[in-house]
């Protein structure tokens, strides 16, 4: 497979997935993924997009329950 940036080798690893939103920062390492072995970008799975995304998605709603919290 080609990288669809800049046309280098896509090879097999394993990087960190970051995301930041309103009220948190969510860093996931050694996730799955191809990479470019020229620029560094990485491809995920559709396996691997679903549980980041069902990942953040119980993030949200477990940050949201943290500030409706009363102090």
């Amino acid at each position: 497979m080609q990288c669809h940036y800049c046309k280098g080798i896509m090879e097999a690893g394993k990087t960190p997935y970051t995301i930041s939103r309103k009220d948190y920062h969510l860093v996931i390492n050694n996730v799955p993924a191809l990479i470019c072995q020229q620029c560094g970008e990485p491809y995920f799975d559709e396996n691997e997009v679903d549980v980041i995304q069902s990942l953040i998605k119980d993030v949200d709603t477990k940050s949201e329950q943290l500030h409706q919290l009363v102090v």
